[in-house]
């Protein structure tokens, strides 16, 4: 087997076993793949992990491929139906402010946020491999010009995203915590912020 298959079968293996050795909705730490030897893998496999929150539902809603969000564990399209905007936030006779408040709304369902609003377009991520989203995420031309550190401190801290582990009504959260979240980040970033390849 060529070197570069036996290092992807390695991470396969470790991303594989990610969900067996934790339950199904916790993320696992960074210090749980201290025993993956090669620092390209260990950053990959723990990507991988941090994956389960890019490629979750309340994530992907947000950063559709279309002008129009998505919603729903099955991504289907918004209802109604509303476009993105030249600003991300709805178009000018239906922002997103029209139904979406500054807190999730019990007595309806509508999810809530101050900041409510979809990513730019050069942000999306459905219909993206892990690997596509780990590259784009390390592109200062489709990340908002962020350096890898200021995509961390987006990640930990920002509280839009956070609202990912506090959707509200019969939405299921994301993996994890946001804080789980960003410490994962925070260990791609330190042990060389390497991406998945696709196979």
């Amino acid at each position: 087997m060529p070197s570069r298959s036996k290092a992807w079968f390695a991470v396969s293996v470790l991303a594989s076993t990610a969900a067996s050795l934790s339950g199904a909705d916790d993320l696992r730490s960074p210090e749980s793949f201290s025993s993956t030897g090669n620092q390209a893998e260990r950053s990959r496999a723990i990507f991988i992990e941090a994956g389960r929150v890019f490629q979750h539902p309340r994530c992907l809603n947000c950063h559709p491929a279309t002008e129009r969000p998505t919603q729903g564990e099955d991504l289907h399209p918004h209802s109604p139906l509303v476009v993105r905007g030249l600003d991300d936030r709805g178009a000018a006779a239906l922002r997103c402010t029209t139904c979406h408040g500054v807190a999730n709304f019990a007595a309806s369902g509508v999810p809530g946020h101050p900041l409510w609003h979809m990513a730019p377009r050069e942000m999306t991520w459905q219909g993206k491999s892990l690997a596509q989203i780990c590259e784009q995420i390390k592109d200062l031309r489709h990340n908002g010009a962020r350096t890898l550190a200021q995509i961390h401190e987006h990640v930990a801290h920002d509280s839009l995203v956070g609202w990912a582990w506090r959707p509200g009504g019969s939405r299921k959260p994301a993996p994890g915590t946001q804080e789980e979240f960003g410490a994962l980040i925070a260990a791609w970033i330190e042990s060389g912020a390497a991406c998945p390849v696709d196979q």
